[in-house]
């Protein structure tokens, strides 16, 4: 057998299993992703009951969702609308999309989010007589490295903080990255977020002084992480504020939403 049949035939050979595997990988792919998509949903409703510390370990998250509302509010009106299906809403890409969204000036974009979409996707838990008792809003904004992107959780008077959490972020482990840590979110809850009609929940350097007469809108700082610890501040005054949800929480307490 001549040289080159025998390159011609291994060429062959790897090409004919290089295509094998390329069919194999997009067939698994495509068969997976459903599964994927399922997992997904699941990991989100997770961490939606975490932010609002009803998450309970060994229960089925799909029953202790069960109890939660999933809801469509539109941030220029600050009202509910009911035309939208939140199942097939994909807010970040309304984000990015400018018929969707509106940009941001550089005074409004504390958060550095640049546009903010015209609709958010929201989570209400009621009692048995149909009154709110928490809400659960999305969060995000950027910190030192990235954009973390979280749920902040608000009790019945739309004020009191019931829970935080991030679900996704590439801050520095260690630093930035203690928003994981649970102790760390131990502290959110009973928090206040408005102080005489302005938002004022925040985080500060160093730790809180619990007598000091600031407290209940302070949270201690993450060590080392200065930048990480600011960005989380502006994106929950951006988010909590008169662009984001503010006029939804205000029209919530005045029985308009």
């Amino acid at each position: 057998m001549s040289s080159n049949e025998s390159t011609a035939k291994t060429l062959l050979v790897a090409f004919s299993l290089s295509l094998v595997c390329a069919v194999l990988v997009s067939a698994a792919t495509v068969m997976l992703k459903p599964v994927q998509e399922v997992n997904k949903a699941l990991d989100r409703k997770r961490n939606i009951l975490a932010a609002a510390g009803m998450l309970v370990e060994g229960r089925s998250v799909e029953e202790q969702f069960s109890q939660v509302s999933t809801r469509m509010v539109d941030l220029r009106s600050g009202k509910f609308v009911d035309d939208i299906d939140p199942q097939d809403y994909d807010q970040r890409k309304a984000a990015k999309d400018p018929a969707q969204s509106q940009e941001l000036s550089d005074e409004q974009d504390i958060a550095k989010i640049s546009r903010r979409e015209n609709y958010a996707v929201v989570y209400v838990v009621e009692d048995d007589a149909g009154q709110i008792e928490k809400l659960i809003l999305p969060i995000r904004g950027y910190g030192l490295w990235s954009t973390l992107y979280g749920f902040i959780a608000l009790d019945a008077d739309a004020n009191t903080i019931a829970g935080i959490g991030f679900y996704e972020h590439g801050e520095t482990p260690g630093l930035g990255g203690e928003v994981d840590n649970p102790r760390w979110k131990a502290l959110w809850p009973g928090k206040e977020v408005y102080r005489d009609g302005d938002v004022a929940v925040g985080l500060i350097k160093g730790t809180v002084d619990p007598a000091g007469a600031n407290a209940p809108w302070q949270v201690d700082g993450l060590a080392g992480a200065t930048l990480t610890s600011r960005g989380v501040t502006h994106l929950l005054h951006f988010w909590l504020g008169e662009n984001g949800f503010e006029p939804f929480l205000n029209n919530l307490k005045n029985g308009e939403a």
